[in-house]
Formats: structure tokens, sequence, C-alpha cells
């Protein structure tokens, strides 16, 4: 009896995809464990977001929101990635708080400079990890996944340059 593309072999399901199994076995762990910092950092910048005051409210406010939303919409293209490449996206909040690289974000702030100073730092480390995954990809062989991530490091440069433009002077 053929299997079905939708059985698990070995913890992934199979695929067409042309990439060794135990390739993208390790291209699911990197990829979750960008999707787990992703989420952390969308619910930091909402944090953020709620909560900022300050004569900077409105601008940080709308500013916020903006960065956001750029990194929700790469949380399900990272998430869909996992599973074309026969994984399983380990998306939920829990799996996040437990899987995320970041510091927890602090819930104590409230002035726009520390909104700043914390936001800046984690898109700092989510940058530089990402990095990091462009040239894993490579050598795993998976120039589809290092474009995802490339596009993921030029968005996350560009939040980063609009957040450190508010502490430059």
């Amino acid at each position: 009896m053929k299997k079905s593309t939708s059985e698990k072999k070995s913890g992934m399901f199979r695929t067409g995809v042309n990439i060794p199994e135990s390739s993208r076995a390790k291209m699911v762990n990197l990829l979750n464990s960008e999707l787990a910092d992703l989420i952390s950092l969308h619910y930091a910048t909402k944090q953020a977001h709620w909560n900022v005051k300050g004569a900077e409210f409105y601008q940080l406010h709308l500013l916020f929101d903006e960065l956001a939303d750029s990194v929700d919409g790469f949380i399900d293209s990272t998430a869909e990635r996992i599973t074309a490449l026969g994984g399983t996206a380990e998306g939920t909040i829990e799996a996040a708080c437990n899987n995320a690289r970041m510091e927890a974000y602090p819930v104590g702030i409230s002035t726009g400079r520390e909104h700043l100073s914390a936001l800046i730092q984690r898109y700092t480390d989510l940058a530089n990890h990402t990095r990091e995954a462009i040239d894993r990809s490579g050598e795993l062989g998976d120039m589809d996944t290092a474009d995802l991530f490339t596009e993921i490091s030029r968005s996350l440069d560009k939040n980063l340059w609009f957040l450190e433009a508010h502490i430059q002077a």
C-alpha cells in the first residue's frame, strides 16, 4: 500500500521538496526558533504600542503598531515554510514563550525612551540571529529559506533604523 503524503516519517511529513530529510529537519528547527522569536517580538512591540506614555505618545503609538504589523507578516511566512518542508510549525503562545531566545519584555515600563530601548535590543538580537540563519540555510542547501531569512533581515534592519532614529541626535 502506498504511503500518503500526509504520513509522518521520523517526525517529518513526506514532501516532494528535494532537500534531504536530515537537512529539512534542521531547517525546521531553525525556522521554529525564528518563529518563536517573531511571535515574541510581535507581542513585545504591541506591548509598547498599548502602553507608551509621554510627549511622543502619538507618533510612537503609530510607529509601534506599524512595526508589529511588519513582524506579523513574517510569522505567517515562516510558519508556512516550516510546513512546506514537512515540519510542524510550533506557533502557539506557549511554544513561543518556551522557545524564544530573547528576554521577556518588561511590562512595568511606560515612557517612550524605555520602550524604544527595550525594542531596539530585541530587534537587534533577532536581526543578528536572522543573519546567522541566512548562512546556516545556505550551508544546508536551502536557498529558498535563506531568501525568506534575507527578507526578514532587511525588514528588521529597517525597523531597527526607525527605532534608533528616535534616540540618535
